[in-house]
């Protein structure tokens, strides 16, 4: 039996994707491929619905951050490579093994039970090898490589056809940093044919390195932020055509009218100081709508902007409508996305929570239901 849902819920733009995906295939051009990440459940975009969109929008390159999200993928149908940015713990050499996933190899011991495991079934796996060019977190340091890349060429269960790196800064159009990267990246390749290797694909491009300029030998580009009409950082609003492709919205659930001096909510954070309109909204920080909006966030009812007033609760929100008179329950009400000429975006409540948009997609709950459009 399925139970009729609140209506509270999360739109997603499927065409809003699909249109970002190929603004990425433009960026890239003729020479390089895009690989779309969608780890995370797509940015909590919902991954299997976002990778059937992309796969008819051309996408054959998967990035995920699990094995368990590879496999998802796979056991939905999707025929692409699919590539495992994290690692492959113990125990889930199988796994990765049963759904032909492309793991990232992170070090050399992770590179051994994969070997071991591979050879064990007869099988010879793909393999990019992670170099860390200046993020400090995972990845063969750039002076192992002399040492480590024949170690791996003699690992028969391996077959090394890809090299990554990972930019810290491409979002900070000021910094030089990303430059040192890709020279020290294009620096490292000269020892893959030393070693003997002839990997296919070498990247390092997210979707702010995407609009840099690229090393001649990369010929792959991961698409991450930008793929769901994100930002990756500020002014590359000026550089692509990006469409938004999540909406969070809601209905008034009831209307009250408090007389001045009522407190309203959590800790009487706002107390009335005229009589007003309070329109109930049924959504709260279980929801992803975060207890710091509390006095400070905004959405829009009627066209109109209304604030949010009090303490946001798990489970509901306050908006005052006392300068909208014609607000009434049952009203459509928007917190993320656009509606009546006005727009909420992820950078606007990112700038407010001192975040990133990243994290704006990623906090919408899983009990808010994904409605694709």
């Amino acid at each position: 039996m399925t139970l009729p849902q609140r209506p509270t819920r999360a739109e997603i733009n499927l065409a809003a994707i699909r249109h970002n995906f190929r603004q990425a295939c433009l960026f890239a051009g003729p020479q390089r491929q895009v690989l779309a990440v969608v780890k995370a459940d797509a940015y909590g975009h919902g991954a299997v619905p976002v990778a059937r969109a992309l796969e008819t929008a051309g996408a054959v390159h998967f990035g995920v951050a699990l094995v368990e999200e590879g496999c998802e993928l796979r056991a939905a149908g999707i025929k692409g490579t699919i590539l495992v940015f994290g690692s492959v713990f113990p125990g889930q050499e199988e796994a990765l093994l049963n759904c032909q996933l492309t793991p990232f190899l992170l070090d050399f011991e992770m590179a051994e039970r994969l070997s071991r495991a591979a050879l064990a079934r007869g099988l010879q796996l793909d393999c990019h090898v992670k170099i860390d060019t200046g993020m400090g977190r995972v990845g063969f340091l750039p002076k192992e490589l002399p040492v480590v890349l024949p170690a791996l060429k003699r690992l028969a269960g391996l077959k090394i056809t890809g090299v990554v790196s990972h930019f810290a800064l491409a979002d900070d159009l000021t910094s030089d940093v990303t430059l040192r990267q890709r020279r020290l990246f294009q620096q490292q390749l000269q020892h893959f044919a030393s070693a003997g290797l002839s990997p296919k694909w070498f990247h390092i491009s997210n979707s702010a390195g995407l609009l840099g300029p690229e090393l001649d030998e990369c010929n792959l580009v991961r698409q991450g932020i930008s793929l769901y009409g994100g930002y990756p950082g500020i002014g590359f609003e000026k550089l692509m055509d990006l469409h938004p492709a999540m909406a969070l919205r809601t209905v008034i659930a009831q209307v009250r009218t408090l007389p001045v001096g009522s407190g309203i909510s959590y800790g009487h954070r706002f107390v009335a100081e005229r009589t007003t309109r309070v329109a109930v909204l049924p959504i709260g920080y279980a929801d992803g709508y975060n207890r710091l909006f509390s006095n400070r966030g905004r959405v829009i009812i009627r066209g109109q902007i209304a604030p949010v007033i009090g303490t946001v609760c798990m489970d509901w929100t306050m908006a005052d409508i006392t300068d909208i008179p014609e607000a009434v329950a049952e009203d459509s009400v928007t917190l993320l996305g656009e509606a009546g000429g006005r727009r909420i975006t992820a950078e606007e409540w990112a700038e407010q929570l001192d975040t990133i948009n990243y994290e704006v997609f990623c906090r919408i709950g899983q009990r808010v239901p994904r409605v694709y459009l």
